[in-house]
């Protein structure tokens, strides 16, 4: 599945994967594939180990994160049960610049929630919508997180990541120490939206990724690197919850439930930035 258009005269398709719930295989910008591909480090789980190749991977709706202990027993599955999960044929529509489906999602306690996702592109920007149902018996509290993963092999010494809620508002993209590190940040709302940058990337004429996304439901910011063996990969990351175990957050109040038949909605928009011509995200 496939979605195109154009920026400043490159051509820009994101390629989709019915096989993982309709997140991004791929970012091709003029024949540049963004992604990283095989440069990513393995947790032992398939499902992510697939996902993660991508340039977008979304984790939830039960669970986000390392696994973790379910009350009546087992674990939450690594990056929760949305990945991996086929989109049925039936309930997918696309045309060149849109796709929509929808797609049951069997919660690792039990429950079931419904995935409603649009994707759309318009003048190279695109714009991701989701809607999680609770379409089974019982409560569950979401957790949701984007991942957008980008191979560090397009990065140099004058890449940076820019934000409102990053100290001092810029950080170099090799952050923290050691071969893999991350930040988390309150993401920074303006009329509901955050946003953070990240370029320029030399390979596409220096044009800087820019990644906007709601935080009435996404209010946090996580970035994550990795740079170990053959892994090379950074990504941006959308988060709805802190870092911290499941119980901290039960505690705190931060795991809210959301009971049959409510909803929750999850957006997001990317778009490359360049002088006067980039698209607005």
């Amino acid at each position: 599945m496939r979605i195109d258009g154009s920026h400043d005269g490159k051509i820009v398709t994101l390629l989709l994967d019915p096989a993982s719930a309709l997140d991004v295989a791929a970012l091709v910008i003029d024949g540049i594939d963004l992604s990283p591909g095989d440069a990513i480090p393995s947790d032992g789980d398939p499902r992510i180990d697939h996902a993660l190749k991508g340039f977008l991977f979304t984790c939830g709706p039960d669970h986000i994160r390392h696994p973790e202990p379910i009350v009546a027993g087992g674990h939450y599955p690594l990056h929760g049960s949305l990945s991996g999960t086929r989109v049925p044929a039936e309930t997918l529509t696309a045309n060149e610049h849109a796709c929509d489906a929808s797609l049951d999602i069997r919660l690792a306690d039990g429950g079931v929630a419904r995935l409603t996702r649009r994707w759309s592109m318009v003048e190279g920007a695109v714009h991701l919508e989701d809607r999680i149902e609770n379409v089974g018996d019982t409560p569950f509290p979401p957790m949701w997180m984007y991942h957008l993963n980008i191979a560090g092999r397009f990065f140099d010494d004058s890449t940076r990541i820019q934000g409102e809620m990053l100290p001092n508002g810029s950080n170099g993209w090799r952050f923290g120490e050691g071969e893999s590190a991350h930040m988390l940040f309150p993401a920074v709302t303006q009329d509901g939206w955050a946003s953070v940058e990240i370029g320029p990337f030399p390979a596409l004429q220096h044009r800087t990724l820019r990644v906007r996304f709601r935080t009435d439901s996404l209010p946090f910011l996580q970035i994550w690197r990795c740079q170990r063996g053959k892994a090379d990969v950074v990504s941006i990351e959308p988060a709805s919850h802190r870092i911290a175990r499941r119980s901290a957050l039960s505690e705190s109040g931060e795991l809210s439930l959301l009971s049959p038949g409510e909803a929750i909605v999850y957006e997001l928009m990317f778009g490359f930035l360049d002088g006067a011509s980039a698209p607005r995200a």
